[in-house]
């Protein structure tokens, strides 16, 4: 009798390669959360709600969702000038070599070219528009903004107004699907900053 093909949920056999290439990469950041490579515990969070977010997540997505921030530490905030157009150059910069990366990575533990190509443009965000996949990730990054960072970013930015957390939540949440609107007010928040959501998406 012919093998069963894998599920859709267990890991293919150069997926568990390419997981162990990507997580010896985020080991290297000098960043620590929660006594790990910051990058890794990002790279946990984001898969995590991949699993949330789309029921049997593909291979291709699951590595994407491993993949994000992938040594964004390599390129220093600091080689760009610290404005608005220097952050986005920055950002652009990060996210093409976020991509080239992961391609490396991918290809070098087996992956078919196909795959690491695909991965490599979802880490870039080079995705097109209504790419499902996509929008996963930038649900999940979203995601990980209200559960884990935003508390940190208003602590960080006291001069800003009330007004203006309001604006940022209210970008944040246009970027983010009906899915994702969903598990977002269920996330357990202070209650300041749970009324600065509410008011920011009655």
């Amino acid at each position: 009798m012919p093998a069963s093909p894998p599920s859709p949920l267990s890991p293919l056999p150069y997926e568990e390669s390419a997981r162990a290439a990507l997580d010896a990469a985020h080991a290297a950041d000098p960043e620590r959360d929660e006594g790990r490579p910051a990058e890794h515990v990002y790279a946990d969070r984001i898969e995590g709600w991949i699993g949330r977010l789309v029921d049997a997540a593909s291979p291709t997505l699951r590595l994407a969702a491993r993949a994000q921030h992938l040594e964004r530490w390599a390129i220093p905030r600091s080689d760009y000038p610290m404005d608005r157009p220097g952050y986005h150059r920055w950002r652009r910069a990060v996210q093409a070599r976020q991509g080239a990366r992961a391609r490396e990575l991918l290809l070098a533990s087996g992956c078919p070219t196909e795959q690491a190509e695909r991965v490599a443009v979802l880490v870039a965000k080079n995705a097109a528009k209504g790419d499902a996949d996509g929008q996963a990730l930038e649900d999940a990054a979203c995601l990980v903004f209200l559960e884990r960072e935003l508390a940190a970013f208003a602590g960080e930015h006291g001069d800003y107004s009330r007004e203006k957390f309001i604006d940022i939540i209210r970008k944040t949440w246009a970027k983010m699907s009906p899915r994702a609107h969903q598990l977002a007010l269920g996330i357990p928040l202070p209650s300041e900053l749970a009324a600065l959501v509410k008011e920011a998406v009655g």
